[in-house]
């Protein structure tokens, strides 16, 4: 929504201050340099990449979409649910969770809290190393040795089409220049032509160098930059994750450990330390009556 807002901004500001200023929008219509210029830019994509990396691209906006939920009511559910598995573990041991988590959909305590339990990224990190702490054989060392690899994993794959994307919009400006050379070249031609339509013809030329801008950095990288701060929230769930299990695993208890996960977190949307702790201990209330 916010990009659509942003692109809307881009179009009222830039062609209603041509017209303000005096212009007309005729001129600026060349669909033969928006041809030129973005089947350049797609042909260049395509060029640049593999196919893994072109799939990813294309499947990289549905599977982002969720992270614009990740906001402070998020944050909250995702501490409260590994709470209550750190408590379910100190109390019954680590066998006590094997059920939650080799079934999530059928567990209670999953289903109370739907938001975590819709999101495959954190479900499958989550179950896989609590898994991992059921089976044991890991000391907490060598499992965020696996975490933080998993994680640094997920960045480099989440940042291929972030990247692709914007090498497309960096190279936009340029596409536009070859379409205005390419438009002045063919004025050129019509060397017999008066002054009114070779002025006509340069100034469609040089709306190849506008358009390649404009698409360059007004609609293209704004994408790439919004793909990289999605990433950057998925990321942060991870951390959040990789913390709280880690201080479980050097004996801290759960209220204590889902503290240290909330200090991982954007502090935009970082719930407080008296926040936190009355979600807690509302979890927690909850837990026992079970």
């Amino acid at each position: 929504m916010l990009i659509l807002l942003g692109y809307i901004v881009v179009i009222l500001c830039v062609f209603g201050g041509f017209v303000l200023a005096g212009g007309f929008l005729g001129p600026l219509y060349q669909p033969t340099e928006l041809l030129m210029i973005g089947g350049a830019g797609v042909g260049a994509f395509i060029a640049a990449n593999n196919g893994k990396a072109i799939k990813a691209t294309f499947k990289i906006f549905p599977k982002l979409k969720r992270t614009k939920k990740y906001n402070k009511e998020m944050y909250l559910e995702l501490l409260a649910v590994q709470f209550k598995l750190l408590t379910k573990v100190r109390r019954e041991g680590m066998l006590g969770i094997e059920r939650d988590i080799d079934s999530p959909q059928e567990s209670a305590l999953f289903q109370e809290h739907p938001k975590v339990l819709a999101d495959p990224m954190i479900m499958n990190f989550l179950t896989d190393y609590l898994r991992l702490m059921v089976a044991g054989g890991m000391d907490p060392m060598e499992i965020d040795e696996l975490m933080l690899h998993e994680i640094e994993t997920f960045e480099q794959e989440a940042h291929i089409p972030a990247d692709a994307i914007a090498k497309v919009g960096d190279a936009m400006p340029a596409f536009g220049i070859v379409a205005a050379v390419m438009g002045v070249v063919k004025a050129l031609t019509y060397a017999d032509a008066g002054p009114e339509q070779m002025g006509e013809m340069i100034a469609h030329a040089l709306v190849g160098t506008f358009l390649g801008i404009l698409m360059g950095y007004g609609f293209i990288n704004p994408v790439a930059s919004s793909i990289e701060r999605q990433i950057k929230e998925a990321e942060k769930m991870l951390q959040c994750i990789r913390i709280t299990l880690l201080a479980s695993l050097h004996g801290y208890a759960p209220q204590l450990a889902v503290e240290f996960g909330r200090k991982a977190l954007h502090t935009a949307d970082r719930p407080g330390f008296t926040e936190l702790e009355t979600y807690v201990r509302n979890a927690k209330s909850g837990a026992a009556a079970e």
